[in-house]
Parts: C-alpha cells; sequence; structure tokens
C-alpha cells in the first residue's frame, strides 16, 4: 500500500493520533502510577544451569539482594547471564497436569510466582473443522493477545483462523484473565514499574508458550504457528527464536527493543511514570533486553523460517520508526520475512475495517505458509 501524499499525509497522520489519544485514555480511571523496584528478589539464580529449581523463579534465590545496589548489580548480571544462555533460560520444565475441559486447556505454568492463580495457565482451543474429522491433526496456531486483553479479546481472530482450516490456542497471558489475582483491575503484574517482576514474567509468559506448543504437537497437530499482538509480538519473537516446533510466525506489531515501547508509548505512560523514579531510558533497555526482539536475531537468522511483520503507520503505543528499525535489522540479516503496513494506529488496528485488514493478512499468510508444508513431528 503507497503512502498517502504530503498534505493527505499530514491530515491522516492528525486524524488517526487524535484518535489513538481518545482510545487510549477511556481507561484512565483504571491505570495506577506504581511505585519503582528493582524487584531483584523475584529473577531465579543462576547458582547452578543444571538445576531444575531455576524454573521455579523466586523460590530459587537463597541469597535477598533487596538492597538497592545489591539488587541493581543482580539484575544487570540477570540480562547477561540470560543472553548469554537463553537456550537454558527459555526452557520449559515438564509439564504433567495438562487438562481440557469444555473447549479450555490448563496446566501448572513450569516458571511458578507465589501467585496461585496465575500459575494456573490457561489456554482456549479452538479446533478446526477438519482437525475435528482427523481427530487432531492439521496446521495449529499458538495465538498470545495484548498487554491488558480481556476475556475474548482476539477470539475472532482465533475464529478467522478456523474458517482458514488452522486449528487455534489461546494462551492467556501472566496475570491476565482468569490468572490475574483478586484486587487487580488491570494485569500490572506483567508488566510494570517493578522491572525483576516484569522479567519474571516474560519468561513465565515464554515457557507456557512453549509448552502450549508441546501440547500441540502432543495431539498430533502440525506443523505448527504463533501470532503474537503488541506485548504478546515480544513475546512471539522469544518464543519462535528458541522453539523448533513452529514453522511460521506473525508479529503483530513490533519494536527492537521492549524498553522503548514501554518508555514512548501511550499505553505505558503509567509504567514509565513509575520507573522514572528510579532508572533512565539506557540502563532500563540493557535490563530488559532479554524481553527485546534485538536480542534473538540470531537464532531466528539460524533457523531461518518465515515470518510476517506487521506495523501500524500511526502507531502511537509501537512508534513506527522502531518498527522500521526492526525492519532493517531484519533485511540486513536475509531473515526470510514479508512486511505489512497498515494504514491506521495502535488501537485503532481494533476497529474496523482495519481489524479485518489485519486478520485476513494474518489468516491467509499462516494458511499459506503451515497448509502448504509437509509435516513430521520435531525432535
Amino acid at each position: 500500500m503507497s503512502p498517502p501524499k504530503p498534505l493527505a499525509g499530514k491530515l491522516l497522520r492528525t486524524f488517526f493520533h487524535s484518535w489513538e489519544r481518545r482510545l487510549a485514555y477511556t481507561d484512565d480511571g483504571e491505570r495506577r502510577v506504581l511505585p519503582f523496584e528493582w524487584g531483584a528478589e523475584y529473577l531465579p539464580s543462576f547458582a547452578d544451569w543444571t538445576n531444575p529449581s531455576l524454573a521455579t523463579g523466586l523460590a530459587a534465590r537463597t541469597d535477598d539482594p533487596t538492597g538497592k545496589q545489591d539488587a541493581r548489580h543482580v539484575l544487570h548480571e540477570h540480562t547477561q547471564k540470560a543472553l548469554a544462555k537463553s537456550a537454558d533460560y527459555f526452557e520449559p520444565g515438564d509439564v504433567s497436569d495438562l487438562e481440557l475441559l469444555d473447549g479450555e486447556l490448563t496446566f501448572t505454568s513450569s516458571a511458578t510466582t507465589g501467585v496461585p492463580e496465575n500459575d494456573r495457565v490457561h489456554a482456549r482451543f479452538y479446533p478446526a473443522g477438519a482437525s475435528r474429522k482427523n481427530h487432531g491433526r492439521g496446521p495449529a496456531v499458538v495465538v498470545l493477545p495484548h498487554w491488558n486483553a480481556k476475556e475474548g479479546a482476539q477470539d475472532g481472530l482465533c475464529k478467522l483462523l478456523n474458517r482458514f482450516g488452522l486449528t487455534a490456542l489461546k494462551v492467556a497471558l501472566p496475570y491476565h484473565e482468569a490468572r490475574r489475582p483478586g484486587g487487580l483491575e488491570r494485569a500490572d503484574f506483567m508488566l510494570s514499574p517493578n522491572v525483576g517482576r516484569t522479567l519474571q514474567s516474560f519468561r513465565q509468559a515464554v515457557l507456557d508458550a512453549r509448552n502450549a506448543a508441546s501440547w500441540l504437537e502432543s495431539e498430533g497437530y502440525g506443523p505448527l504457528g504463533i501470532v503474537g499482538t503488541s506485548l504478546g509480538s515480544a513475546i512471539a519473537f522469544a518464543v519462535y527464536a528458541h522453539e523448533s516446533r513452529l514453522d511460521a510466525a506473525v508479529f503483530n506489531h513490533i519494536s527492537p527493543y521492549f524498553a522503548d515501547v514501554v518508555w514512548r508509548g501511550i499505553s505505558t505512560r503509567q509504567v514509565r511514570e513509575g520507573l522514572e523514579e528510579g532508572v533512565g531510558l539506557e540502563e532500563l533497555r540493557r535490563l530488559w533486553l532479554p524481553l527485546s526482539p534485538f536480542s534473538y536475531y540470531e537464532q531466528l537468522r539460524d533457523r531461518n523460517r518465515p515470518s510476517l511483520l506487521i506495523y501500524a503507520r500511526y502507531d502511537l503505543s509501537f512508534p513506527p520508526d522502531l518498527s522500521k528499525q526492526l525492519l532493517r535489522d531484519i533485511g540486513r540479516l536475509g531473515i526470510e520475512r514479508e512486511v505489512y503496513e497498515l494504514p491506521c494506529g495502535h488501537y485503532t488496528t481494533a476497529k474496523f475495517p482495519f481489524n479485518w485488514m489485519d486478520g485476513l493478512r494474518i489468516a491467509r499468510f499462516l494458511s499459506r505458509k503451515l497448509r502448504s508444508s509437509s509435516y513430521s513431528p520435531k525432535k
């Protein structure tokens, strides 16, 4: 889609930016500015990478890194080691209590946080008609929604994937939907001014998605794909870089750096307000590199499977200059990809006709890549 002429482009930019702000500010009454915390106590210990207790998060620590400088040091050390051994960091533990009941898959997360509601993963299952007839055979997609997605969010996308012959498994992110503990109006523990807890939640989301893909394969589904939207896109990037079971991916709203989106986006303005009490953007960018697609370019290049990268021209939550930086990076590495620019903003992606434009592009890409390929289970 060619860009509009200068005058029309300026008018459209003004129109969409105004619309985006109206949509972003409608829920201001629910937003809270939480205090800044280093949150090093939420991180796993790296004393022994072969110790299964690494997966249990908070319970695995034997020290008490609560002093300001100690906590800061632990966080920087955590980032360095997580990036150096990301395959271990994002390796999920075995799950033995998976249960599918009335279209909902539940299991215990392999990265526990001490919050019982959150540590029970909930995933909504949407089998395609053909897969029901074939007793579980056929392509399937793991769907990761956006931050603060309400119950029912992206159900339409899952049903659209069904129309294209693709089974869908929509995984609730940590602290979302049934995983949100009482007293929280929003998923504030998933992404917050608590640096360590945000790292913990992101890692948990990656492990949950990988276990969801493993379950699909165990049920006979394949080839497998993944689609993530907004925050879910960053999670999907880390999953795709480390999960050999996946054959195609869609990243719906993109940025190379997680911290920059939080710092500059209007969706996360209250998170930035809390973060500014204790950390600057450059340091936060380093600390949150395990959450950033930039960190996993090489893994993506080495596997070199197809990806669809989507961004919105008038996005005030994922600024387009960041999206274009990721596209340039990916292009230089020669990674197989398709690119789609939506002629709208971030929130307006969910409005007609842009939601249909987005959904159809996602479904067509995944159908083309997954339904046309031969399948044998990954080892």
